[in-house]
């Protein structure tokens, strides 16, 4: 007789807040995929907040670690054999709320570790959050290496995931489909048309994106996205050559609009914009930071530039826009099918939620 195969482990998906961010998305893509092999995955959120991208999200609490929220959590983590953290909000959490349960937690890790815990004193507290996890996910082998020297990690623990993008949500346009997205967006018909996508946020650097507009004649940059430095970023604009589209609900039309899309952060991890715009075949130019690299490679997928320097950016974006556009955004769409697809990536999640959930 042979013998039975196990369960699948019920996941239980924990995001910060229902806003449309980098640990968010991917948390709402993976709970899908899940959801569609027929794996049991829930999805709740530590708090609520105003830009909520989906309002039908379960919210455990008031804030990200009041006590409430972390009595919640304790109940929604005994109906399921594993937790995945996505965000640092949800590491503190888990570390706390999870404390003597029997409930195992992994942390996902979006950002770039040398930014976030760069004092000594969060560096600990990080430090001592991420020993309680029993598992911590890493999306890139540089970020994993950072992971494991920074915080003495055991080699084991860390494993390299790849952020992932649904591919069929993200495809190539053709000249109608470029139009219709432009008029869709009320952008110029005409013309070369740059992307940028983000939280309007002093480490994204709306400004260093403007000021490499400057530098580009004929070029326009439509920007998607809302945050504290908005009403700073349109004043900054002195060529009237960009538009504010706002929070996009879905940003594929804007890919399908532009002809590359550009990133100026001074800090990212492994950017879910720059797979989202690879999967749409389109090059991208961005700043040197975080593990970029992964995504876009130097003049075969677009271009990257050293970071807070405006002409080396504008530079690179022009050789962009006036080289063979079409051949980098098909290798960029090559490469993102064979790393970031988030069928390949769930594969590799569903091993390691096997290997640590509850028995």
């Amino acid at each position: 007789m042979s013998a039975a195969v196990p369960a699948p482990p019920r996941v239980l998906h924990l995001i910060t807040d229902p806003r449309r961010r980098g640990a968010q998305n991917l948390a709402r893509d993976l709970h899908a995929e899940l959801l569609r092999r027929g794996r049991p995955s829930a999805l709740v959120a530590l708090q609520s907040h105003p830009d909520a991208a989906d309002p039908d999200t379960p919210v455990l609490g008031p804030s990200r670690h009041h006590p409430a929220t972390l009595r919640a959590l304790r109940a929604a983590a005994a109906r399921a054999d594993v937790v995945v953290a996505h965000g640092s909000s949800t590491l503190q959490a888990c570390a706390l709320g999870l404390l003597g349960t029997r409930t195992p937690f992994v942390y996902v890790n979006i950002g770039d570790p040398r930014h976030w815990t760069a004092s000594l004193s969060r560096r600990l507290r990080v430090g001592l959050f991420l020993h309680r996890a029993a598992a911590v996910a890493a999306i890139s082998d540089g970020a994993r290496a950072v992971l494991l020297e920074r915080f003495r990690l055991p080699a084991g623990k860390v494993r390299t995931i790849p952020n992932g993008r649904p591919a069929d949500r993200h495809t190539p346009a053709d000249d109608p489909g470029r139009r219709a997205a432009r008029a869709e967006l009320g952008l110029p018909a005409h013309g070369l048309l740059v992307a940028w996508l983000g939280a309007l946020a002093t480490e994204k650097r709306p400004d260093l994106a403007l000021a490499a507009l400057a530098l580009l004649p004929d070029v326009h940059l439509a920007v998607a996205g809302d945050g504290p430095l908005r009403a700073a970023a349109e004043a900054a604009d002195t060529t009237g050559r960009a538009t504010f589209l706002g929070r996009l609900a879905d940003p594929a039309p804007l890919y399908r609009a532009a002809d590359a899309v550009l990133l100026s952060s001074d800090s990212e991890g492994v950017p879910g914009v720059l797979i989202e715009a690879a999967l749409a075949g389109l090059p991208a130019v961005t700043t040197d930071v975080g593990f970029v690299r992964d995504v876009v490679q130097d003049g075969v997928t677009g271009a990257v530039a050293p970071p807070g320097d405006p002409a080396a950016l504008a530079e690179a974006l022009g050789k962009v826009l006036a080289g063979d556009r079409a051949a980098l955004g098909a290798a960029a769409r090559r490469h993102a099918l064979a790393r970031f697809d988030l069928a390949r990536v769930a594969d590799s999640w569903q091993d390691l939620l096997a290997g640590v959930a509850k028995p």
